[in-house]
């Protein structure tokens, strides 16, 4: 379990990061449904992307060593989790997004769990 998880976050982390320098080098144009913005839209996309890539990058750094950066991971999968709640107040007030963006929504709202029940089993205590 402890290496599935371990290749599973690196996995995670990895994609983070690609998703992150798509967005900070092609801008909001690699979301899918999206129609051209403002250029403060873009501005914005590209300063929260760089966030993103932080946050791929502290997760290949905690998954390196699951059971020493417990506490890193747990919050980045929180945070996670909480970002797929965020997409879920989108939906209220504004509506549902294409369905590519609905499945990251699926994805964010059951990975963070799925991550966690996975290391209370590989590193129990």
């Amino acid at each position: 379990m402890a290496k599935l998880l371990t290749l599973l976050a690196l996995l995670f982390g990895g994609l983070c990061c690609l998703i992150g320098l798509a967005h900070i080098l092609f801008g909001p144009s690699v979301i899918p449904g999206s129609i051209p913005g403002t250029v403060t839209m873009d501005n914005e996309d590209r300063f929260y992307a760089t966030v993103f890539l932080g946050y791929g990058v502290a997760m290949i750094w905690a998954a390196r060593d699951l059971a020493a950066r417990r506490g890193t991971f747990f919050a980045l999968v929180a945070l996670f989790f909480v970002a797929g709640l965020s997409r879920l107040v989108s939906v209220a007030m504004v509506g549902w997004p294409v369905p590519s963006i609905t499945a990251f929504l699926i994805f964010e709202l059951i990975l963070p769990p799925l991550f966690w029940w996975m290391h209370r089993r590989a590193y129990p205590g």
